[in-house]
């Protein structure tokens, strides 16, 4: 397989829940880049535009240098912001939409300033809470034509959304990965596809597996992969392959048939663990999760799944995983 790895810059700190401010000390910016290049394999960050990243730009730049690691993407901060309460492409206040737009657009021209082509959209807020609440159809029109104008600002960047069934709303528009593929199919853009956050994916009771499957038969979109786990019942952003082992071998197994070449990027909140030791084990699972699947006989696999038995099924994975 031929994988990147990258981390969220914040990942490698601390942080933090509703209950406590902080499980650790603050980190510098300086000290954020140092731990994430720390971590064999990965060559690269991830960073959200966030205020607070703004007025820490030319620091960004400074450590890019000195670490050697690139920008896999860019995030738009569509989430934080009070002024998004009630969605932020989707928005019915015009002015609020074009804040959303002028915001992602900046971020464009800062992806492209530091050679990245990736710019991540995670529409949190654009979604609806109550019964009687929202106009389902007007608003994913405004999400759909926000889509096209950012697709059309620069066609050479990717634009990937996020999805996630819930949170902050109890509902959100860009849902699952077939909602998100039909925004794709709506917009027709060549640029816009998919960031899959394989815990948003458990969460919402997707397959994982299948939803790299889905994107690659519909349209290709896969450009981008958050990666963590979750017991299901929230996204608990844990330890790579620290729940669904069985499950990440298939993740990896799809991944490499349907050839993707894009970054993973370990996206996982370690509250009481450290942060940069988190991430490291995340990413000590995946690398071994991609020898079993390189060194595994994939006409094996192949006979395995056309047989759709159970039994056969579990047979493989246990000698995939032991070997016996």
């Amino acid at each position: 397989m031929n994988i990147r790895y990258s981390v969220f810059l914040g990942n490698v700190g601390g942080c933090f829940d509703r209950y406590c401010p902080g499980y650790s000390r603050d980190f510098s910016t300086e000290e954020l880049f140092r731990r994430a290049a720390s971590v064999p394999h990965i060559s690269a960050v991830d960073l959200v535009m966030t205020e607070g990243l703004k007025a820490d730009i030319p620091v960004v730049r400074r450590m890019l240098s000195e670490t050697g690691l690139g920008v896999a993407s860019v995030a738009v901060d569509t989430f934080a912001n009070p002024v998004f309460q009630k969605g932020s492409f989707s928005s019915t206040d015009k002015a609020v939409r074009g804040k959303a737009i002028s915001d992602a657009r900046d971020v464009i021209d800062f992806a492209v300033s530091v050679g990245c082509k990736t710019v991540t959209l995670w529409p949190g807020q654009d979604g609806y809470d109550y019964i009687f609440a929202a106009d389902y159809i007007k608003e994913r029109q405004l999400f759909s034509d926000a889509m096209a104008e950012l697709c059309d600002y620069n066609h050479d960047v990717n634009i990937t959304m996020e999805y996630k069934i819930k949170e902050p709303r109890t509902h959100s528009y860009i849902s699952t990965c077939g909602a998100t593929l039909l925004m794709c199919q709506t917009v027709g853009a060549e640029n816009l596809g998919i960031a899959l956050d394989y815990g948003h994916a458990s969460l919402g009771y997707e397959t994982p597996a299948e939803a790299v499957a889905m994107c690659k038969m519909y349209g290709d979109r896969l450009m981008h992969i958050h990666i963590n786990d979750n017991y299901r019942l929230w996204d608990d952003d844990m330890i790579v392959g620290s729940v669904h082992t069985a499950e990440y071998l298939e993740f990896m197994y799809w991944l490499k048939r349907t050839g993707y070449r894009g970054y993973i990027t370990a996206d996982q909140y370690p509250y009481r663990e450290d942060g940069r030791d988190a991430v490291n084990e995340s990413i000590r699972w995946l690398k071994v999760f991609e020898e079993v699947i390189d060194r595994a006989d994939p006409e094996e696999i192949e006979n395995t799944i056309s047989e759709r038995d159970g039994v056969a099924a579990s047979r493989l994975i246990r000698k995939l995983i032991f070997n016996v």
